[in-house]
């Protein structure tokens, strides 16, 4: 009988540690695999000025969200009259800023919503990865915890009507990046006279240690996109990265090799620019023009072992987000889309449990915590909704300032970024 309880607390040891380990981080845009989950129960639902644990003024504005690593918060900032980006290190405790890390530029034209530092950096346990961009350079640049350069890739050009915003992420040993650029010559903003210019536009892996390119993969991609790549693995089978772009719809990469190894069949028409995310057996994009989505899409993975080919689980099509990614929990798809309509729907059908409006207008995504949606407004007000199969919003509080940034969980605590500002909430007392 000892010989038995031994081994079940062994067992529960293996499954419990991860799950607390990943807890403690949030390195990357939407946090672990970019799902926007947390189950932290330290985090208030309701709350006032005196419960933050601190709030921090930034050295400059950015739409960036944070990210988290061994008690180190990470984001992004970009001056809009001389484009100086900053990336800053600052104590997760304290709020105090433990270095930073100047980048000069220059100006260029962009959408008025866009920024200087729209791209949310990525981190693990050997230093952040971020990426600026400018017309002449999409650059990755790599830094130790303590803020030392360790590399940095020039992948080349950018070409886009509205300015960059992609995400890196960290896989394995890689540095994974979308980089989605216009090609004039097929843009609805293709110019009647003067040069209209076709960007390059690739998915690429970039070796962790020494920046080097491992592989680099073409797409055709004719409208900039800003989506963030996630990681797929079915049952039994390979793991995979998943984009979302106007070329090639969804579509699944080997890691190791760059290889495309499936794309769903229907090429999105408008720019790809939530992300992409997966549920059991089907993973979920979507694209849309101007603040409104066109079209989601739900799309069972083919397998090159297997020899299937991805397949249409169903399509959405009313009050969708053109910019905040989806959510998936718990059986269930939540759609926050831009006008601030949120949809909660049957994730393994599409069948609608309730949509309603909430007011305000939305670029951040939303994420949810212990059982509760949480999602920052423009105007830069926290909404906070139950995840459940009945609407409810428990709470609205008002940060002072504009955000697009989503919010950050990591220890227990939401980090929330306005235009200038981070706040700490919630944690262990």
């Amino acid at each position: 009988m000892l010989r038995c309880l031994l081994s079940v607390i062994a067992l529960s040891l293996l499954v419990i540690v991860p799950a607390r380990a990943d807890e403690a981080s949030w390195n990357r845009f939407r946090g672990p695999n970019g799902s926007g989950i947390s189950h932290a129960k330290t985090v208030p639902v309701r709350w006032t000025e005196k419960d933050y644990n601190w709030r921090i003024a930034l050295p400059g504005p950015g739409h960036s969200s944070p990210v988290v690593w061994d008690k180190r918060i990470f984001v992004t900032c970009g001056d809009p009259t001389t484009a100086l980006r900053t990336l800053l290190c600052v104590d997760a405790p304290t709020g105090r800023t433990l270095w930073r890390h100047e980048e000069p530029s220059q100006t260029y034209g962009q959408h008025r919503d866009n920024s200087y530092a729209s791209a949310t950096p990525t981190v693990d346990a050997d230093g952040v990865v971020t990426t600026w961009t400018t017309p002449e350079a999409v650059m990755l640049l790599a830094l130790d915890l303590k803020g030392r350069e360790l590399w940095r890739r020039d992948l080349g050009p950018l070409i886009s009507l509205q300015g960059s915003g992609s995400s890196p992420i960290l896989y394995r040993d890689l540095v994974v990046l979308a980089n989605d650029q216009e090609d004039m010559q097929r843009s609805p903003g293709r110019r009647k006279d003067g040069p209209n210019p076709a960007g390059r536009s690739f998915v690429v892996g970039v070796d962790r240690n020494s920046g080097e390119i491992r592989w680099q993969t073409e797409t055709n991609t004719w409208l900039a996109g800003y989506s963030t790549p996630c990681v797929y693995q079915a049952e039994g089978g390979r793991l995979e990265l998943i984009f979302s772009n106007t070329a090639h719809g969804i579509m699944a990469v080997d890691p190791a090799t760059g290889e495309i190894t499936w794309e769903f069949g229907q090429p999105f028409v408008d720019r790809a620019v939530m992300s992409p995310v997966v549920a059991p057996g089907l993973v979920i994009a979507g694209h849309g023009a101007g603040l409104r989505g066109t079209r989601c899409i739900a799309v069972r993975p083919g397998s090159s072992d297997q020899g299937t080919a991805p397949a249409l689980a169903y399509t959405i099509t009313k009050s969708l987000p053109m910019v905040p990614t989806p959510l998936v929990k718990d059986g269930r798809l939540f759609l926050w889309a831009d006008d601030g309509v949120v949809s909660c729907l049957r994730v393994a059908t599409g069948e609608t449990v309730w949509r309603e409006r909430v007011e305000g207008g939305f670029y951040a995504s939303p994420v949810w915590v212990d059982g509760y949606l949480y999602n920052v407004s423009k105007k830069g007000e926290v909404v906070v909704l139950a995840a459940g199969d009945k609407f409810e919003v428990l709470h609205r509080i008002a940060l002072g300032e504009p955000s697009y940034a989503t919010p950050a969980v990591a220890g227990g605590v939401m980090y929330l970024r306005t235009s200038s500002h981070l706040f700490s909430l919630g944690g262990p007392r």
